[in-house]
């Protein structure tokens, strides 16, 4: 007899597996991480991660779209729910240096992955989904200072994620960076470029 399977529980089973994966990955590396390793920070066979998602490749690449898509939500709700664009921009940045820890995790694995994606078509294909979700994101914004001068919005979209992508490389790099540093840094950063 086949087993029946209720999608909401498949649904937060899937969530779960996909986050003790992206833990594993932080740990131990795209390149070190092997299935059974996620699985046993999951607490799960390594068959069940198989079942729900076919292969190493297949749960690498759902971990990162969940990822992209619960920080693009997160930011997206936060401009929302600010008021004027100071505040907007304020929203961003927070979102982007969120904690010391968070921040940490998500710019080793996103960076970890963008390396590993450089080899691996699939995974390119997920990395240029983050990357598309991203600039979309950063054109809203760049949208909201917009004073027609002369810069391409594009244009300024890009600076802005170069800002930010480069201070995330340096908070990876300090042993004890400070939050607040970072998102004060940023914003003076990203004010220079959305006010030229």
């Amino acid at each position: 007899m086949a087993r029946t399977v209720n999608p909401i529980q498949d649904r937060q089973r899937r969530a779960a597996l996909e986050k003790a994966a992206y833990l594993a990955l932080y740990e131990r590396g795209f390149a070190g991480v092997t299935l059974r390793d996620i699985a046993a920070q999951a607490g799960v066979s390594r068959g069940t991660l198989v079942y729900h998602f076919g292969s190493r490749a297949g749960l690498l690449a759902a971990v990162m779209r969940r990822f992209t898509r619960t920080v693009t939500v997160a930011t997206r709700r936060a401009l929302r729910q600010a008021g004027t664009p100071d505040e907007k921009l304020r929203a961003f940045v927070e979102n982007q240096f969120y904690s010391v820890d968070s921040t940490r995790r998500f710019y080793t694995v996103t960076l970890d992955f963008l390396a590993a994606a450089t080899r691996d078509a699939e995974l390119m294909a997920v990395q240029r989904e983050f990357m598309s979700e991203r600039r979309k994101l950063d054109v809203e914004l760049v949208q909201l200072f917009s004073t027609s001068c002369g810069i391409d919005t594009v244009e300024q979209a890009q600076q802005l994620r170069a800002l930010v992508e480069g201070l995330s490389m340096q908070f990876l790099a300090e042993t004890h960076p400070s939050l607040n540093d970072y998102r004060e840094r940023c914003l003076r950063g990203l004010r220079a470029i959305l006010t030229t």
